[in-house]
């Protein structure tokens, strides 16, 4: 098992989380992004970034409400599990046996495995699916039977390769309604969320709480503005893509999910779940298991799941051996979730690298400018380091650097980054940095105080 980072290392990496998150929901454009970490067996940290809606100045807390779409499924492989572990069902039943509306039909004979495993073959979301784009409502139950018997719903062999389908999971909300004797939605909010006493999180659309929700927004691939989404209903695919929730009760959902706890299913169901049985693709580290997606980051095993819905782009990433769980919901249809969901643990893993250093080090901490872009000093495990909080990755090829009076000296990082160099601090009487002159011999300033107009001059 990984060692656990120490608990004075991960205050510091979060403190650099939250600023580094609230710097890229600035950069990258995203009207809001939510984010929640659950560490030490509690919520370690909650925040919101930016806008639940732009249009009436409305700021995102940490109680905002986000669709989170293919979340739902992991919800949907949770209530299959309790229901085999109640004798209820089994995972190699023929769906038919369960939904007798398609009893001969191919996708009838498809297994509880592998619509679990999108190993079923099933079309994605059937010939006409347009009410991704709100042209259409979603399925009710008697047209998903009808997209189900038709037969251009098997696309393929079951068990040929990993086909991720919507309509797989639609089948799959029918068998937990057919196997419990209870709607999809009452089983699984009774079943999973209220059991775990959660307000935050509910598998559809709910119109007396509309209030809470977070405005979706429109991508900016290919205009200069966004424009709002409506949310609407997904009945008959709730269990696909209804549900809803904030990062905070996300991350509660998900500790249920680890290890020794015995809440929601036994160690043995969770170990089968996650459980990889597919590649989804050429990257050999992506890969799925019974409901839920499993990857690495750095060379962390995770599991977890990400949703798309019109407006909004969410990821939950887990790591079982450090119980640490991070969700990060956006309201835009381009939101990077997955990319600042994986900062967290590329931050982590340089914040365990090394022993803890010595001495008086978060005083050079801090996000400095000039015309070349921005630099931030960050405090991680102990030992300082400078990076581009605009890159991608936070974590890759950080500067590190050691302390000497007022100078930090670059004793790490590639050979572009000035390594041997300095970065020479000037501070004020209250010893808050006034400027830097940097390791490439280039001033730099407290990003508060940088103004690119004042700054950019010819000298005479």
């Amino acid at each position: 098992m990984s060692e656990a980072l120490d608990s004075t290392s991960l205050t510091e990496t979060l403190a650099y989380y939250d600023s580094w998150l609230a710097f890229n929901q600035r950069y990258l454009r995203v009207p809001g992004v939510q984010v929640a970490v659950y560490a030490g067996d509690a919520i370690a940290f909650s925040s919101a970034y930016g806008w639940a809606d732009v249009e009436n100045d409305v700021p995102l807390t940490d109680q905002h409400l986000f669709r989170i779409a293919s979340h739902s499924k992991t919800f949907t492989g949770t209530a299959v599990f309790q229901l085999v572990e109640q004798g209820r069902l089994r995972l190699d039943d023929k769906v038919s046996q369960h939904v007798t509306e398609i009893v001969g039909t191919p996708v009838g004979e498809r297994t509880v495995r592998d619509l679990l495993a999108h190993a079923g073959g099933v079309t994605r979301d059937s010939l006409d699916a347009d009410w991704w784009q709100l042209s259409k409502a979603f399925p009710d139950r008697d047209q998903l039977l009808e997209v189900l018997r038709d037969e251009s719903s098997a696309v393929i062999a079951e068990n040929e390769r990993f086909k991720y389908s919507n309509i797989g999971y639609g089948v799959l909300g029918l068998v937990v309604e057919a196997a419990s004797g209870t709607p999809y939605n009452s089983y699984v909010q009774t079943a999973i969320v209220d059991k775990l006493g959660l307000s935050g999180l509910g598998p559809e659309l709910d119109p007396d709480r509309r209030s809470e929700y977070a405005a979706g927004y429109s991508a900016l691939t290919y205009a200069d503005t966004r424009v709002p989404i409506e949310h609407i209903d997904t009945r008959a695919l709730a269990s696909a893509t209804g549900f809803f929730g904030n990062a905070r009760d996300l991350v509660t959902y998900f500790s249920a999910h680890l290890p020794g706890d015995d809440r929601l299913l036994s160690d043995k169901s969770k170990r089968e779940m996650r459980h990889p049985l597919w590649t989804t693709g050429s990257d050999e580290k992506a890969r799925y298991g019974l409901g839920l997606a499993v990857t690495k980051v750095g060379e962390r095993e995770v599991f977890g799941h990400g949703g798309g819905y019109p407006g909004h782009i969410t990821r939950t990433l887990v790591d079982p051996e450090q119980r640490l769980v991070v969700s990060v919901l956006t309201n835009a249809i381009d939101g990077p979730a997955s990319q600042l969901a994986e900062g967290l643990f590329r931050l982590l893993d340089v914040a365990g690298a090394k022993e803890r250093g010595t001495g008086d080090l978060a005083r050079f901490t801090g996000r400095f400018a000039n015309l070349w872009g921005v630099t931030d000093i960050m405090l991680l495990g102990g030992r300082l380091y400078a990076t581009d909080p605009s890159a991608p990755n936070p974590a890759e090829e950080p500067q590190e650097l050691e302390a000497d009076g007022d100078t930090l000296r670059v004793t790490g990082g590639n050979g572009y980054g000035a390594y041997g160099e300095s970065y020479r601090f000037t501070f004020d009487a209250t010893g808050a940095v006034e400027s830097v002159r940097g390791s490439s011999g280039l001033s730099l300033h407290p990003i508060d105080t940088f103004t690119l107009e004042e700054r950019v001059t010819v000298a005479p």
